[in-house]
């Protein structure tokens, strides 16, 4: 049985014909116990590749490509990578299902145009990242800001290829979503230590990146407004862990 319905499969292949530029590779890792999403995830990327004959789709079972697996740094199962002629550190772990699939659909048209399709201004301050950059984005299939929160971060990495941007379905790894605090999503963590919950405007976004790194000598009014709310809901958090 077919995950995508024939009216959403004829719109993408329609709109697949006219946009794609190149070729897109979808990996996916899985393994054959304990995933409870692994097979719907393989079959997403099988029945995407369908509709265009310059999408593929490849499936791995991790136990039997453990060198393939380290390669991509794939560190949670199930995983899918989006990438063209060049790997652009697109990371999905998690099924890409519910609001993420729009995102998914974005990610395979920039990647095969190799066009992050962001502003002139996003580029250039994109540019002044020197450092490694690994985003974590916690999503939840029914959050209707998550998507675009994960689009803007895999196009940031598609921009600098010192930036590497995950999703991370926060049901799915319920271990590392306790790890982060995440209660609410989209919740965004920077190199482990550097947290905002909620979607940003680019520019806003572009800013909390440049700032966990040290780039930002006084931060703007509408951040400082995004990490304080962070800060308060983290405490609210740790209340009521403490109280149960």
């Amino acid at each position: 049985m077919s995950l995508l319905a024939k009216e959403d499969a004829d719109s993408l292949k329609q709109r697949f014909q006219e946009e794609l530029k190149g070729n897109v590779r979808i990996i996916v890792f899985i393994q054959n116990q304990d995933c409870k999403y692994c097979r719907e995830t393989a079959q997403i990327a099988r029945e995407v590749a369908d509709l265009d004959s310059r999408i593929s789709a490849e499936v791995y079972n991790m136990a039997e490509s453990k060198e393939m697996a380290s390669k991509f740094g794939v560190e949670l199962i199930p995983a899918t990578i989006i990438m063209g002629d060049a790997d652009y550190r697109i990371r999905y772990y998690g099924i890409p299902s519910g609001h993420e699939f729009s995102t998914y659909i974005e990610d395979v048209v920039n990647v095969s145009k190799g066009d992050p399709n962001l502003s002139k201004e996003t580029l250039e301050s994109l540019g002044k990242i020197d450092n490694d950059v690994h985003m974590k984005i916690f999503v939840t299939p029914t959050c209707p800001y998550c998507p675009r929160m994960v689009l803007m971060a895999h196009q940031f990495a598609m921009a600098n290829d010192r930036i590497r941007s995950d999703m991370i379905e926060a049901v799915e790894f319920p271990q590392l979503a306790r790890k982060y605090n995440v209660t609410g999503v989209p919740r965004t963590v920077v190199n482990e230590t550097n947290m905002v919950v909620g979607l940003l405007p680019e520019k806003i976004f572009v800013e909390f990146l440049l700032n966990s790194i040290g780039k930002v000598e006084r931060i703007s009014p509408r951040l400082e407004g995004a990490l304080k709310m962070t800060e308060l809901e983290a405490v609210e958090y740790t209340e009521h862990q403490h109280e149960h």
